[in-house]
């Protein structure tokens, strides 16, 4: 017999190892392949609403948190910053708020927000992506003796006003927008959802 010498325990065991081995290493790409296709929890935190508290902030006080990845802005307006809104609308590329993408139906107002006080801005310019500097003082000199306070985007010099309204003869085409949001109480914001009514 030609067999005679093979030892048939041997091969057994040879045969059971190498299957262990190979179902293990089948289970581990195939885990490794389906933990794949599922989003990670960072991703999942990326588009998930985010709480915000606007009793932190002082008048004329910007705050800042994220959310989606992208900075978002939270400025507790005073009066008199909310008073010179309707003055410059002569100087503004969409004063109305006509671009119905830069803001949800219930910011298509003067103040481009559901309460006068607080507005809330994604804090990217909508020319390139930069990220524009609060300037709320009146007048300064860099920026002019009609400047009423706003964001001065350094990159290429658009200017936007303290509702985040675009002025004209700058680079950026369009208002900062406002994201969805409403007040889950006084003092809390759900950045990321519309809350239903306004």
């Amino acid at each position: 017999m030609a067999n005679s010498g093979v030892d048939k325990n041997r091969r057994r065991f040879l045969v059971a190892a190498t299957s262990v081995v190979g179902a293990g290493g089948a289970a581990a790409v195939a885990t490794t392949f389906l933990s794949s296709m599922s989003p990670s929890a960072r991703a999942l935190a990326a588009g998930a609403p985010v709480e915000f508290n606007v009793s932190k902030a002082e008048p004329g006080q910007q705050l800042k948190t994220v959310w989606q990845g992208k900075p978002v802005w939270v400025v507790n307006r005073t009066d008199q910053m909310l008073a010179d809104l309707p003055g410059l609308d002569n100087r503004l590329k969409d004063p109305a708020s006509d671009i119905l993408s830069q803001q949800p139906e219930y910011a298509k107002n003067p103040h481009r927000s559901r309460n006068p006080q607080y507005l809330v801005l994604v804090g990217i310019c909508t020319h390139l992506g930069c990220s524009p500097t609060y300037r709320p003082e009146v007048a300064p000199a860099d920026l002019g003796a009609d400047w009423k306070g706003g964001w001065y985007c350094a990159c290429h010099g658009s200017r936007f006003d303290m509702a985040g309204r675009v002025y004209k003869n700058v680079p950026a085409g369009t208002n900062l927008e406002v994201p969805p949001y409403y007040f889950m109480d006084d003092a809390t914001l759900l950045i990321g959802e519309d809350g239903g009514t306004a």
